[in-house]
This record gives C-alpha cells, structure tokens and sequence, in this order.
C-alpha cells in the first residue's frame, strides 16, 4: 500500500446495480422495467389496420365509375327569322344543318329552305312527322286480367296504326300544298285583276315599289306566319324585276335576313320605315340615301318563299313586329294604287 494514500471504494457497474436491486427487491421491481422496455417497442410499432377498413379501402379502389349518359334530344319552334342553319349554330347541333334536316325531313319537307314558324323540329334525334296517330291510353284495370292478344292481333293492330300515321302524314302535306296553291292563286288573279300602279309619282314624292297586281293582302290569317297573319302586302313580281324605293330616305340595313331572304330596310322623313323582302338581287347598302322611285334592288324568291314575288312592309319601327296597313300609307301618300 503506498503512503499517503486514501482508500476508494471501487465503482460499480450500473448494471450490477440494477441486478443487485432486482435480487434484493424482488420480482416486483424486475416486472416494471420489464413492461416499461415492452412498452417503449409497442410505441415504435406501426398499428394494424383492421380488416374492415382494408376490404373498404380495395373496394373503393376498383370500383368504376359509371359512365356519363348521353344528351336526350331537344324539341325546338320555328320563330320568325330562323332557318336550319342558323339554328344548327345557336343550338350546337352536330353535324350541322344537314344533320338537322335529315333527323327532321319528315317535319321540313323536301325542301330544306322552306320552314316557317310554329314548326316542330327535334334537336339531337330523329323526328316523327307531324300529326302522326297518338298513343292509345291503356285501358283502366279490371279485376281479371285480359286474355293475351293473339301474334296475328298484333301485327293487324300494328299495321292499322301505321296506316293511320300515314294518312295523317298525307293529310298534313296535302294541306300545306293547298295553302301554298292559294296563295300562287291570289298572286296570279291580282296579276289579271289589278291595274299596274302609275310610273308618275305622286304629289308628294312617293311611288309604288313596282308596277304590278296584288297578290297576298295585309292581314291574311293564317299559321305559316308566326304573328297568326300577313304583315305586308305581296306584289306579284318574277324574278328580276325592278323594285324601287317609295319615297325618299336612308337605308338603314340591306342583306340577308332570314325568312325574308335578302331586304332593304329605310327610314323615311315622316318617322316610318319601308321593307322590301326575297330580293334576288340588292342594289343599295346600308347608310344609303335614296330619292322616291330609285331602284333599290330586283324582285326574287329568296329566303321562306314559295315562289317569286315582293314582300312589302311599313313599319313604325325598323324590326318586326311593328306593321300598319301598307297600301292606306302609301294611298296616304298620294300613291293611285
């Protein structure tokens, strides 16, 4: 032992502490540590999804969705100034107008350009003629119920209701034939029966817009016109012929106008417009001035017309809608018409 030295008492290991406590304080202070390790390696442990969650889980993964159903088809009125290609545009039809008239040519007709207001057309399907037989009602419910119709019934019935449809179909044609008929009729017998208007104008300036009979008076009823009557006043004019102003003013629009095909529209001093419609040819433009009498274009059959003539109109505003009877005006005027 060298001098001077103190005694130290040796260190002791942390882990023979620890067995000396676990000997002398029993198991009881052994278990703590023991839970508390098994508890530090549950922390660290990742939880267990139970097995609810993950068949709802890979459920919700395969399970596709269902598919967008495709757009039912529309129905749509002819309106004044409509036409199949303006409304194939306005309505986004696809295909066009072309496809619009095939899906509606038992409604239109042979003739594509010849549609006139009030007609039913069918937007994004095929359309059924017009007047076509409507469903029977189911009969009302009886206590027993009735014998099953025999297959040779059936195809009697099937027929008999096609035969029908058919005839109305006919029935339909047939009479917008007639009307289209009358009114040629009434152009040809003002031809024969009316004077031609004078070439020399009137006192006031004003002249009639060509030189030629009545055809289709102002006020004529009937429902090819969307307002329920004529109007204007029809001359009846060929193609080619020319058509002059009534009396001095400005064009305020010249072209294409729907139904009524090419127009001349103008603004007299008096407040009131003159409209001269189905022109074959125009001969002013918009912002014009015109003398009574100039030609302002030559007579046609364009837009929803059934045959060559003019389309005449005074209005007290430039749009539709707005008549007074044209030939009192132009009588006003001094006109010998």
């Amino acid at each position: 032992m060298p001098g001077k030295g103190k005694h130290r008492r040796p260190r002791t290991s942390p882990f023979t502490r620890g067995f000396v406590a676990a000997g002398t304080g029993g198991a009881a202070i052994a278990l703590p540590l023991m839970g508390a390790a098994g508890a530090h390696a549950a922390g660290k442990s990742a939880p267990v999804a139970a097995p609810e969650q993950v068949a709802s889980v890979a459920h919700k993964a395969v399970t596709p969705q269902a598919p967008q159903a495709p757009k039912a088809p529309k129905p749509y009125t002819v309106v004044a100034g409509d036409y199949l290609s303006k409304i194939a545009d306005e309505h986004n039809v696809s295909g066009g107008w072309k496809k619009l008239y095939a899906d509606n040519r038992a409604a239109v007709g042979t003739d594509p350009s010849l549609i006139h207001p009030g007609l039913k057309l069918v937007l994004g399907g095929k359309a059924t003629a017009q007047g076509e037989a409507k469903a029977q009602p189911k009969p009302e419910r009886k206590a027993a119920a009735p014998a099953k119709k025999a297959p040779a019934d059936k195809a009697a019935a099937k027929a008999e209701k096609t035969e029908k449809a058919q005839k109305a179909v006919k029935a339909e044609k047939s009479s917008a034939s007639v009307e289209r008929a009358s009114r040629t009729a009434d152009r040809a017998a003002g031809a024969a029966a009316a004077p031609a208007a004078a070439q020399a104008p009137a006192p006031s300036g004003f002249f009639a817009p060509v030189t030629s009979g009545i055809g289709t008076a102002y006020k004529t009823a009937g429902a090819m016109w969307s307002s329920g009557y004529h109007t204007g006043v029809d001359f009846v004019a060929s193609t080619g012929t020319s058509v002059k102003s009534v009396g001095p003013g400005t064009v305020v629009s010249a072209g294409w106008s729907g139904a009524y095909g090419n127009e001349v529209v103008i603004k007299h001093g008096d407040g009131t417009y003159s409209q001269y419609a189905h022109l074959s040819q125009l001969s002013v433009a918009s912002g014009d001035g015109v003398t009574g009498g100039q030609q302002i274009g030559l007579s046609g059959s364009t837009g929803n017309s059934s045959g060559p003539h003019l389309h005449f109109e005074i209005r007290t505003s430039p749009s539709y809608g707005s008549d007074i009877d044209p030939l009192a005006y132009l009588r006003q005027h001094g006109v010998s018409i």
